[in-house]
């Protein structure tokens, strides 16, 4: 590592059409990169930091397990819901963590199959991300239903009571599209991982260790035929997981677009709640990325390349979601539908105008920041800009779902919607959930896709004995001598 240029601050988001995209700066080669990466997860004893960290993120964790506990003593009323809102946190929350689920099988699976190199860097930390979301919005519909006992009745399994769920319902399309893409993506996130758990396997000092990286390695050995038929299965996935991140949202969506209500009748949903949730996703990428980078030392893995590119990602999407909400108002006014224009003139100046302004403030006015280089290429100004994000698309969850509920087509039905505090507990509580298992990904696996990035590396084209220097290569090619 003492051989490492100190470049650490190095601006590599300039493009030079003459030469490749730098996308790993600092001097590292193979040796270097594997050992950068791999000593985070073999350093002996965990930075204090980390420790406490963990601590806070677990107690938040265990407060909402307790609370789901004391839900199901006590029953579903110790929530806010009332009538005539019979949703409530539960699936503002449940579509929040869905779609920050997004960001990670749109980086690794649709940009692999497009050839975006850049991805390489980032894609195992936001696949992991996804994995710790879906877990989170799974939580969610298991509750809801009150009875968490009888949960399995969701499932077409056949029983002794010859019961069968209902085909038709939006809901049960849930289970189904967020238990395939929860499965994809899982394996998909090992699949990837397997090559650098055998480098760990094969660095283990300890016996335990060498047992547990091995047993996941599943014998890996690096030979041709495990790489012939890693790419093979790697390829595959990305071609099953594609589809599911545009599906998976647009059934979500169908809970609301496929019922009566003023408001969530309307056929842009399943593209708006996608956009949304790439736009989520990526903010929640930035948001534990860019403190990752600067506590493990990864800025010129992780360099300023890659936040950029994401933040014209999150530019773009953020653009298509404040159009969608435009949309919404025009369709409302154009179809001439009384209730319909009720509907969204009381979201901008109704008794939930606040939340209404802040969605639009966090998720419209924030992104476009965004146009301006300086503040694309500054780590800081991108997180708190993420955060407000994140902020803002929990925001349009509770905008969507509450709103229209509490104010439908009778007058005399109306209603306000107060969360309780075990509402705001159980939200509270799943972010621990989530930041426990990104700390814990991030001690004991490895954030950086090594195998990955070693491809777009400049040595790996020194076996191809390329004449012309690549990436931020610019001596001689030791292949050519």
């Amino acid at each position: 590592m003492g051989t490492l240029l100190t470049r650490d601050t190095i601006d590599n988001t300039a493009h030079d059409p003459a030469r490749p995209q730098e996308l790993i700066t600092g001097g590292y080669d193979f040796t270097t990169l594997t050992d950068k990466v791999c000593g985070i997860v073999e350093r002996r004893g965990a930075p204090r930091a980390w420790w406490v960290a963990l601590g806070f993120m677990a107690s938040l964790a265990a407060m909402m397990f307790g609370m789901i506990g004391y839900l199901i003593y006590k029953g579903i009323g110790i929530w806010g819901v009332n009538n005539p809102v019979g949703w409530g946190y539960a699936i503002v929350n449940f579509v929040f963590w869905v779609g920050i689920g997004h960001a990670g099988t749109l980086i690794s699976a649709i940009l692999y199959l497009l050839r975006q190199q850049w991805r390489t860097s980032i894609n195992r930390f936001a696949e992991a991300m996804t994995i710790f979301a879906v877990v989170c919005a799974g939580i969610f519909p298991g509750i809801h239903v009150g009875r968490v006992w009888v949960v399995w009745w969701l499932f077409p399994l056949p029983n002794f009571q010859a019961m069968w769920p209902n085909f038709r319902s939006p809901l049960l399309w849930d289970v189904f599209a967020v238990g395939t893409y929860a499965t994809v993506s899982l394996l998909f996130w090992y699949t990837g991982m397997v090559p650098d758990l055998a480098t760990l396997r094969d660095r283990a000092t300890t016996k335990v260790r060498r047992i547990a990286y091995g047993f996941f390695a599943l014998g890996w050995r690096g030979s041709n035929r495990h790489w012939h038929r890693y790419e093979k299965a790697y390829l595959i996935l990305a071609g099953l997981a594609t589809p599911l991140v545009l599906s998976v949202h647009s059934v979500v969506s169908f809970d609301f677009a496929t019922s009566q209500i003023p408001g969530w009748h309307t056929t842009i949903f399943p593209p708006y709640f996608v956009a949304g949730a790439i736009f989520s996703g990526f903010a929640m990428v930035m948001t534990c990325l860019i403190p990752a980078r600067e506590w493990y030392g990864l800025k010129n893995i992780v360099t300023l390349y890659h936040l950029e590119t994401m933040a014209k990602i999150i530019l773009a999407t953020g653009t298509m979601v404040g159009y969608a909400y435009a949309t919404e108002f025009f369709i409302a006014w154009y179809g001439g539908n009384p209730a319909e224009q009720f509907a969204f003139i009381n979201r901008a100046f109704g008794p939930y105008a606040w939340a209404y302004w802040i969605m639009v403030s966090c998720n419209v006015i924030s992104p476009q920041l965004f146009w301006f280089k300086k503040i694309r290429t500054s780590p800081a100004a991108l997180l708190v800009i993420c955060i407000f994000v994140n902020i803002g698309m929990w925001f349009e969850r509770f905008v969507i779902t509450v709103t229209s509920l509490s104010r439908d087509f009778l007058p005399a039905a109306w209603g306000y919607y107060r969360p309780t505090v075990f509402d705001i507990l159980t939200f509270v509580g799943s972010f621990g959930l989530f930041f426990t298992l990104v700390l814990l990904f991030m001690r004991f696996l490895p954030m950086i896709a090594m195998a990955e990035v070693k491809t777009v590396m400049p040595q790996k084209h020194w076996e191809d004995k390329v004449s012309r220097p690549v990436g931020d290569y610019h001596g001689t090619n030791p292949g050519n001598r």
